[in-house]
């Protein structure tokens, strides 16, 4: 079995004295792993961080065994962000919520090409935080767990919507909420597309998403917590926005 393909790496970690088992989001093979030989060495430990872009070819005597990679590194990311700490959370909470996530062996092609931007768009400090709450809201829709911000769960209405019901991720106007609303989670218009934005916003939103990656995502994945990364991103850009 052998095939070529490209992705960004998100986990490695050591297997016997100097090999890595490397964890890949593939644009064509979803998140797959793989064998590196001296992938533990000091030539190659640097190269399979997180957010690194490879080139990799994939062999293994049957489809279902672990296999090996053989890797060629396009583009790497972490060491651009190293004096930026907030941007270097973003990356880490994107990896670290992918491999969470996703399926192993299970295509995305969406959710993939979403994500290589989302990364890259990290070097740029004004965008991406609000790029990131936007890919949060993507990786709910892509693992099937979607909020539905289109139209009031009460009324109906399009209008003044400024709250998601925490049971049905339903979006809920002013007027809907009634004497609910303290029990409603916030709706920033940042989260639908409206703007100038602030960055209080942001942390509304991201309130809003954690939500339903913890209450719904982690339970439908065996009830795991939530990746230590995500809240260290959270109280970053808490501190900074």
């Amino acid at each position: 079995m052998e095939w070529q393909d490209e992705g960004a790496v998100l986990a490695t970690r050591a297997h016997g004295e100097s090999s890595a088992i490397v964890e890949v989001f593939t644009a064509r093979h979803g998140r797959h792993l793989g064998v590196v030989r001296g992938g533990a060495g000091r030539r190659m430990a640097p190269v399979l961080q997180p957010g690194t872009q490879l080139a990799v070819t994939w062999r293994a005597r049957l489809e279902e065994h672990l296999g090996s990679y053989t890797v060629e590194p396009l583009r790497g990311r972490a060491g651009g962000l190293m004096g930026d700490r907030a941007a270097l959370a973003g990356l880490n909470a994107v990896t670290a919520l992918l491999s969470f996530a996703l399926p192993e062996r299970e295509a995305h092609p969406a959710l993939y090409a979403r994500s290589m931007t989302m990364l890259d768009l990290l070097a740029h400090a004004e965008a991406w935080p609000l790029a990131y709450l936007r890919w949060e809201l993507a990786l709910l829709e892509e693992m099937g767990f979607g909020l539905d911000l289109s139209v009031c769960a009460v009324t109906g209405s399009r209008d003044d919507l400024v709250y998601v019901s925490p049971k049905s991720g339903r979006a809920v106007s002013a007027a809907g909420a009634g004497d609910w609303a303290d029990r409603l989670l916030p709706l920033p218009p940042c989260l639908l597309g409206q703007g100038p934005v602030r960055g209080e916003e942001i942390a509304e939103g991201l309130r809003t998403t954690g939500h339903f990656l913890e209450k719904w995502l982690a339970p439908a994945l065996g009830d795991r917590p939530l990746p230590a990364a995500r809240g260290r991103l959270v109280a970053v850009l808490a501190r900074v926005l």
